[in-house]
């Protein structure tokens, strides 16, 4: 499985983003039976956009063969892309490990 995270910072370590399309990073994970396999640390280079970013963001993530985003808040029209691609969206807030772990351990699924 692989799971999207918005994050402020470039790690595990870095706090959940408080929004979904204009977060600094996006960390892609690959998890199999519970194990962290690959992680792959993406620079939001669409931030500084006007509009649309969000669908940006989902798409890129769609891209990348994501099943599941953990983010704070994502917007209608990035909700509309994850939703068309069947992509779960799990709320979290804290450290991205924390959410991740959590998702992983099915406490927030």
């Amino acid at each position: 499985m692989k799971i999207a995270i918005s994050t402020v910072g470039g790690s595990l370590d870095s706090e959940i983003s408080d929004v979904f399309g204009r977060s600094p990073y996006i960390i892609i994970v690959e998890s199999e039976s519970g194990e962290i396999k690959n992680t792959e640390i993406i620079k939001n280079e669409n931030d500084g956009q006007q509009s649309g970013v969000g669908m940006v963001v989902a798409k890129l993530v769609a891209g990348k063969g994501a099943s599941v985003v953990i983010a704070k808040n994502v917007g209608p029209r990035a909700l509309d892309v994850l939703q068309q691609f069947d992509i779960k969206i799990f709320d979290a807030s804290g450290k991205a490990s924390q959410a991740l772990q959590d998702l992983i351990n099915k406490k927030i699924i």
